[in-house]
């Protein structure tokens, strides 16, 4: 039989020794710092908070369900309406405004509230109102008493306005700004603005009546 000779005779074999794992370096575990533990607590009770808060809001509002009031005119004069040197517009206007609260279980306050009265475009008078509360389902009629003098009026709206004076039908504009602030219960309530537009229609002075109207209460 033959046998494999080694290529060094004076140089013995020898296995390979075994090699040593490695090691895994891992970062040093610091033990967590108590300020970032108080930080922590804190944020969930304050969330807690606000989730509760945000919650027991919803419900009391789903339970009141608050609605917009309305403004309206139940009527109106127009006393007197001509045109000073064919283009200076005088008007004396009273409406008999509607502030209506429509809930049940909400009362509302109005706080700011005026009246501006234009003819087409153009501004021609304004009237404050005194602050006042609406019970609940309550409703509330304000004289409001509108003077224009000496208004300078755009030709068109001075050509529309002879056309009416003919027709005996003159149009106006009644548009109302109001801060109300709606009360859920005694602890709960918030503030919001309110805008009211009627377009009023009236024959004409000096005892023009209200012919039609068209109101519009939004946020």
């Amino acid at each position: 039989m033959s046998q494999e000779l080694n290529p060094h005779p004076d140089q013995p074999t020898h296995p390979h020794p075994p090699q040593k794992p490695q090691e895994l370096n891992l970062p040093p575990h610091h033990k967590t710092n108590k300020i970032t533990w108080y930080v922590a607590y804190f944020c969930a009770i304050l969330s807690a908070i606000v989730i509760i808060g945000g919650l027991a809001v919803l419900i009391v509002y789903l339970s009141f369900r608050p609605k917009s009031p309305r403004f309206d005119i139940s009527t109106a004069t127009l006393n007197a309406a001509y045109l000073d040197m064919g283009y200076l517009l005088n008007a004396d206007i009273t409406v008999l405004a509607n502030f209506t609260n429509p809930n049940k279980k909400v009362t509302v306050g109005f706080r700011y509230m005026v009246i501006d009265l234009y003819y087409g475009n153009t501004l021609i008078a304004t009237q404050s109102i005194e602050h006042f509360s609406e019970p609940r389902r309550g409703s509330k009629l304000q004289d409001v008493h509108m003077v224009s003098s000496q208004v300078l009026l755009p030709e068109k709206d001075i050509q529309r306005f002879k056309k009416q004076m003919e027709g005996n039908q003159i149009a106006f504009d009644v548009k109302g700004v109001f801060r109300t602030r709606s009360n859920l219960g005694t602890f709960i309530h918030y503030s919001y603005w309110l805008y009211g537009k009627c377009s009023i229609v009236l024959t004409g002075p000096p005892s023009g009546v209200l012919v039609s109207r068209k109101c519009r209460t939004k946020r």
